[in-house]
Order: C-alpha cells, then structure tokens, then sequence
C-alpha cells in the first residue's frame, strides 16, 4: 500500500501560522517553529490583555470621576456612596465622560445626590 501523506492539511496549518505572523521580525515571520512559538506567545497576551483592558478602564473612569469630585470639594468615595443611596442609574464609564465633557452637567449631579452640600470653596 502506498504511503499516503497530509500534505493539504499540514501546508494550510502552517499557512495559517505563517499568516498570523505577518508583520514579525525576521525568523519570527519567515520561519515555521520560531513563527509558531511566537504567534503562540502572542495569542496568550492578547488573552490577557483583553481582561487587562477592561481593569484599565474602569481606573481610568474612576480617576476621572475623583477628579471631577475633588474640584467639588467632595471625595470619590462619598460620592459614589450617595449615588447608590439615592439610587441613580448612571455607570462608571457614563459619569466619566461627563465629568471630562460636561463640567456643569456633572456639578448638577454632584449637588443632587450630595443634598446640595458643596464646599464654600467649590462655589
């Protein structure tokens, strides 16, 4: 019987290695097991750091929030407090773009879940 080979399968494998090692320097891109070992590390990274964004943002949303409080007079953590006392939908990411865009929108929302006790300096 003759010896059968895998030829399709194994060059669409490689292809698909090789492919996602374009842009790679030097052997990393042309060359099959540095291509694989590379593309390899690079997909556990990608996997990482898809969660790692996620945490990013959300401290971002949380220093531009504090932000916007501090120039208030209040701090982050009471705010965030009489938010969800007074049961106000709004989220992290939603409250940072208003602080950053709409300083007097977001004074507003200060005032209102804080009672309208602003500092003297706030004012």
């Amino acid at each position: 019987m003759p010896r059968s080979t895998n030829n399709v399968a194994s060059r669409a494998r490689r292809k698909k290695v090789l492919k996602r090692a374009k842009g790679f320097v030097g052997g990393r891109r042309k060359l099959f097991r540095t291509a694989k070992e590379t593309v390899m590390r690079a997909m556990r990274f990608a996997t990482r750091d898809r969660k790692v964004r996620k945490r990013e943002f959300r401290q971002l949303w949380t220093v531009r929030i504090n932000a916007g409080c501090r120039e208030l007079g209040v701090s982050y953590s009471r705010f965030i407090n009489a938010l969800q006392k007074k049961k106000v939908g709004l989220d992290r990411k939603s409250l940072a773009e208003i602080a950053v865009r709409d300083a007097a929108a977001f004074k507003e929302i200060v005032q209102f879940v804080m009672g309208g006790t602003l500092t003297k300096a706030s004012k």
